[in-house]
């Protein structure tokens, strides 16, 4: 089959490997050409513009920054989508999500989100979580090719609730890294061990597996290999903030860690990976 891909930055480049590896015939294009060159030494056909890379494929899968990048990528020029299904897998709000669909339906083609749960090491080993908002037609019809991304392929609703989904999964990620960096603080501050620290909190109900994941980088003061930026969990946040309100949920909590992060980006350290928000939280 072949599948246009669109967007190869951090996660983009390893999702489009998978689908190289699986056997596809890939079709991709991405704003900074220099990101492809690896993709195109294992084949993938690389193109100058969107328009060119859609031509001939049934299938466009998105992996870009935000809503805006999605829009100016694929509405600046006159692409037909006619036939077409556009594979939405960023993180993007339910209504932004809904606004993508009307627009592609408008001009032919069919439109699901996929947004999924994980970074690199788990895109390597083919183990993202994917949530599909779609009606059930679609997601059998695509659920083949979005388990090359992981096994865990879940068929959360119609449009806009997978989105929801992710924005719910992605404040856990804000929220639990800026709690453990104030609990590791404080135990590092107050000479207590953190091994028995550490030991204590896994047999404990309070644990969650990132904590673990981050603890290294913490220690070592080192969020150079990122990810997930902080600047893009930054970008998540204001989302979740904005989506929540309107819902009614109180967004306190969301909104002292969006200055922590803010602090973050003011630090230079937007590209460090996002659990760079410890030296926020616990200077040197």
């Amino acid at each position: 089959m072949k599948v246009a891909f669109i967007g190869t930055g951090l996660m983009g480049e390893p999702m489009a490997f998978r689908l190289l590896k699986a056997g596809y015939n890939l079709f991709v294009f991405n704003r900074t050409k220099s990101k492809t060159e690896r993709l195109k030494k294992h084949q993938a056909k690389i193109f100058d513009s969107p328009a060119d890379a859609v031509k001939e494929t049934p299938v466009i899968i998105t992996m870009l920054t935000d809503f805006n990048a999605i829009s100016e990528t694929l509405f600046s020029e006159k692409i037909s989508f006619k036939g077409k299904t556009l594979i939405q897998m960023s993180t993007i709000s339910p209504n932004e999500s809904l606004l993508l669909k009307n627009r592609i339906e408008e001009n032919g083609g069919e439109y699901i989100e996929a947004p999924v749960l994980g970074s690199i090491p788990q895109v390597e080993e083919g183990q993202l979580i994917v949530m599909v908002g779609a009606s059930k037609d679609n997601y059998n019809k695509w659920k083949k090719l979005l388990k090359n991304f992981g096994d865990n392929v879940y068929h959360v609703g119609d449009i806009g609730s997978a989105s929801a989904m992710k924005l719910a999964l992605n404040q856990l990620i804000a929220s639990l890294t800026s709690v453990f960096s104030m609990s590791l603080g404080y135990i590092l501050s107050s000479n207590v061990d953190v091994n028995q620290f550490m030991e204590i909190l896994r047999k404990s109900a309070l644990y969650a597996p990132t904590f673990d994941k981050k603890l290294n980088g913490m220690l070592k003061r080192d969020f150079d290999k990122a990810n997930f930026p902080l600047k893009h969990l930054l970008k998540d946040v204001n989302l979740i903030q904005e989506e929540f309100a309107g819902k009614k949920v109180n967004t306190e909590i969301i909104e002292k860690v969006k200055i922590i992060l803010q602090q973050g980006i003011d630090m230079n350290m937007a590209d460090k990976d996002y659990s760079a928000l410890f030296n926020v939280i616990y200077p040197k």
